[in-house]
């Protein structure tokens, strides 16, 4: 079964090659291939929203002198999704504050 159509909203459109072509108002588009994006760790688990996980290794942070130590343990992540697959961690960490991380850096709890 074919989208209705995306501008006027016609029920009557029909595909020409890899277009969507609506007959009422003209209007023709390519659909877009949806593709889920899946965030998984280091040991290939799956992450969702809200879940902990732990620093596998010793991450440095600009503007500290610290870093993120080796079994930190973060609560409550939020996962976003990028195109370089880099930073897809969106979280809070006590002692440093707000932080983006890349989930191959972390493990599930």
């Amino acid at each position: 079964m074919l989208p209705n159509c995306i501008k006027c909203h016609s029920e009557y459109t029909y595909e020409d090659g890899v277009f969507i072509i609506c007959p009422e108002c003209g209007f023709e588009w390519q659909p877009e291939v949806e593709t889920e994006y899946v965030w998984k760790d280091v040991n290939g688990n799956i992450l969702n929203d809200g879940d902990s996980v732990t620093v596998i290794k010793q991450l440095k942070v600009k503007g500290s002198s610290t870093g993120i130590k080796q079994g930190t343990k973060i609560k409550n992540i939020k996962l976003k999704e990028t195109e370089d697959g880099l930073h897809d961690i969106d979280c809070k960490i006590d002692g440093i504050g707000r932080i983006e991380i890349s989930s191959k850096y972390v493990k599930k709890i």
